[in-house]
This record gives structure tokens, sequence and C-alpha cells, in this order.
């Protein structure tokens, strides 16, 4: 995996806050820092993709035949279930 330079500008305050990661001990540098930023980032963008295709199947699946929430209930934990194991 090859790295690419970046430049970027920060804020007096923002710089100030990368500093105080670094002294605390949670960052050994800069690079770091904004790296695990990046990959926090890509982790709930993941997660938002997930949620947004699942509102979607759901909108997809149509109105429930089931008259009462305890069967819309059941029938989503078999479907859970038959997914997840």
């Amino acid at each position: 995996m090859g790295t690419i330079r970046k430049t970027v500008t920060f804020t007096d305050q923002q710089d100030h806050w990368i500093k105080s990661q670094i002294e605390n001990g949670l960052y050994t540098n800069d690079s770091e820092y904004l790296r695990d930023l990046v990959r926090r980032d890509q982790a709930q963008n993941a997660k938002f993709v997930a949620l947004k295709a699942a509102i979607q199947e759901g909108l997809d699946s149509g109105i429930s035949e089931n008259s009462s929430f305890d069967d819309i209930w059941a029938e989503a934990k078999k479907r859970h279930n038959a997914k997840h194991g």
C-alpha cells in the first residue's frame, strides 16, 4: 500500500488539540492521529451505508400482512435468525 503526502492547514485551536492528544500518549504523531480519524470515519460511513440498505430493504418489503406488533416482531426475529444463524 503506497502513501501520499498531504499538506493540511489547521487553526491554532485545532493544532493545540492534536498536540494534546499526542502529549497524552494517545498517538505518537500528527499523522497517526489523522489516519485514526480517517479510519473511524470510514467505519462510521460503512455502518451508515448498511443502515440505509436495511431501511431500504424494509421499505421495499412492503406492508406486513401480520396484524399485530407481536406477529411482526416474531417474523422479523425469524428473518434475522435465518440471515445471521
